[in-house]
């Protein structure tokens, strides 16, 4: 008997406006909307397929009413996948995330950000292919 990792919720205010910045930065559609509920993935998840085989997680944005007040003790890292760290920064900074201080120190080669409503997640080294 074994389980299987099939979605991350997070809980906050405004699912609509996290989903989708959310989809932005990872390219993920909408899946499921309901009253206080979006989720979202790379993927339309069927029964038969997560049984079949490990696939990728979809993200559920719950709204409740009380507000983050402190570090997450879980959070997402994303690399970029055709530009560079430092410019997936600045799309992300476009979209709305900012870049945040935890205590990571400098000289890190990930950036610590926050989504809109400020759950922390970190950029990491690029997975562009180089230019060599």
């Amino acid at each position: 008997m074994t389980s299987r990792f099939a979605e991350l919720v997070i809980d906050c205010h405004d699912p609509e406006r996290l989903a989708a910045f959310w989809c932005e930065v990872l390219d993920f559609k909408v899946i499921e909307r309901a009253q206080g509920k979006v989720e979202i993935g790379s993927w339309v998840p069927t029964v038969e397929e997560v049984r079949a085989r490990q696939m990728p997680p979809t993200l559920v944005f719950i709204q409740v009413p009380e507000g983050k007040t402190v570090k997450n003790r879980l959070h997402l890292d994303v690399s970029p996948i055709d530009d560079s760290t430092d410019n997936e920064v600045t799309r992300l900074l476009g979209l709305g995330a900012a870049k945040v201080d935890v205590g990571q120190g400098s000289g890190r080669r990930w950036v610590v950000m926050a989504d809109p409503e400020g759950n922390e997640f970190d950029v990491m080294r690029t997975l562009a292919p180089s230019e060599s």
